[in-house]
């Protein structure tokens, strides 16, 4: 058997989250990263335990993360769902999780709602996952392991609606500033390959996802998004995103 773990991290923090679950298990866990698409296809077998984590975009899977997924065979593995948001809501990120993992042949045991710091509104869940969340993950992931020993094949009621919300589209699309050396950073690690060499200075308003990579790993801090929008975005969402919210369980 192997311990792996199926991760769309684009600014890290699902790849934290994940870590605070897979930290605890006994062996070395394999890494998929869904970002890569030269890291798929792959399979799986029925005695191994697998994570499938994704951040929530709008209160969905993202897309790329759902079409690259779709390239895994799970030959009834067990997984644990994980759906990382920046606390404001998930919505039907779960649901749908569960229907692309088993949609793939995954048997699920467990799944985790859980918090990090908000991809675009940094200021919303700062610090998160923070050691409170590290530990209460830690904890829920032994549970995890009990039920997987112990041949317990009961899946977890899980919230969220079908058919799921309309996935929205967001013009929040990065762009170079003048700190840009065209290092081309930003055009090799996007996943979702919407900057060209030819043109860093944006992306395919088509392609890109808003996923917030390039911000995160550029070098020199020269991309950005549109201020004067995450300023109403920001606001829109203060209500909803200023009280702490905590990870939610399910086994």
């Amino acid at each position: 058997m192997k311990y792996a773990q199926i991760l769309f991290s684009p600014t890290g923090g699902t790849l934290r989250t994940a870590e605070a679950v897979t930290g605890v298990w006994p062996d070395e866990v394999e890494t998929v990263d869904l970002t890569d698409p030269a890291s798929i296809p792959r399979s799986f077998r029925r005695e191994d335990l697998v994570l499938i984590a994704v951040p929530s975009f709008g209160g969905r899977v993202p897309s790329l993360a759902a079409q690259r997924l779709a390239g895994i065979e799970g030959n009834q593995a067990a997984c644990v769902l994980l759906c990382v948001y920046g606390n404001r809501a998930y919505e039907d990120t779960l649901a749908e999780l569960r229907d692309l993992a088993e949609q793939q042949n995954f048997r699920v045991l467990a799944a985790i709602a859980a918090i990090a710091e908000h991809s675009i509104l940094r200021q919303y869940a700062a610090g998160r996952p923070d050691a409170q969340d590290g530990e209460r993950l830690g904890e829920f992931s032994q549970a995890v392991l009990e039920k997987f020993r112990s041949g317990n094949e009961t899946a977890p009621a899980l919230p969220g609606n079908r058919p799921y919300k309309q996935p929205g589209r967001t013009s929040l699309v990065p762009k170079a500033g003048k700190g840009c050396t065209a290092c081309g950073l930003c055009a090799r690690q996007c996943p979702a390959q919407a900057i060209r060499l030819e043109n860093l200075q944006t992306a395919e308003n088509a392609l890109c996802i808003s996923c917030m990579r390039c911000v995160a790993r550029c070098p020199q801090g020269a991309r950005r998004v549109n201020r004067a929008m995450t300023a109403v975005a920001a606001q829109a969402l203060k209500k909803a995103c200023s009280v702490r919210k905590e990870c939610e369980l399910f086994i």
